[in-house]
């Protein structure tokens, strides 16, 4: 899969039956970060690339085991409201939560990868 034209790397790959999801992040279909400053509606897009990259695989939310989400933030609150949007979409999965500092593209604010299952029910 590819979300927009010129990815430089898989967004994901399949081994063992499970599925490994690079870091999906908020990006449109030419490779721009949306919604600059905007930390719910780029964790929605976030989540919304990750179920692409699932569903290129025939999975949905309902197939992830784990997820790990970076959110660049300097309080808590906001790793929360981070968060609250991913668990809206995702459910109540194992899921590791992290406040970091820079993130790969420029406005960045989240990335969230996944391993997900066929058959799983998270």
């Amino acid at each position: 899969m590819n979300l927009y034209p010129g990815t430089p790397y898989r967004y994901s790959a399949a081994a063992h039956g499970l599925v490994f999801t690079a870091g999906a992040c908020p990006l449109d279909e030419q490779g721009n970060v949306v919604a600059p400053g905007d930390l719910e509606t780029q964790t929605l897009r976030a989540v919304e690339n990750l179920l692409a990259a699932l569903g290129e695989h025939g999975l949905g939310s309902e197939s992830v085991l784990k997820s790990t989400v970076f959110v660049v933030a300097r309080e808590r609150a906001e790793l929360v409201r981070a968060w609250e949007v991913v668990a809206s979409r995702l459910g109540a999965v194992p899921s590791t939560l992290l406040g970091v500092s820079l993130l790969g593209y420029p406005d960045q604010l989240v990335e969230i990868e996944a391993i997900a299952a066929a058959g799983s029910t998270s």
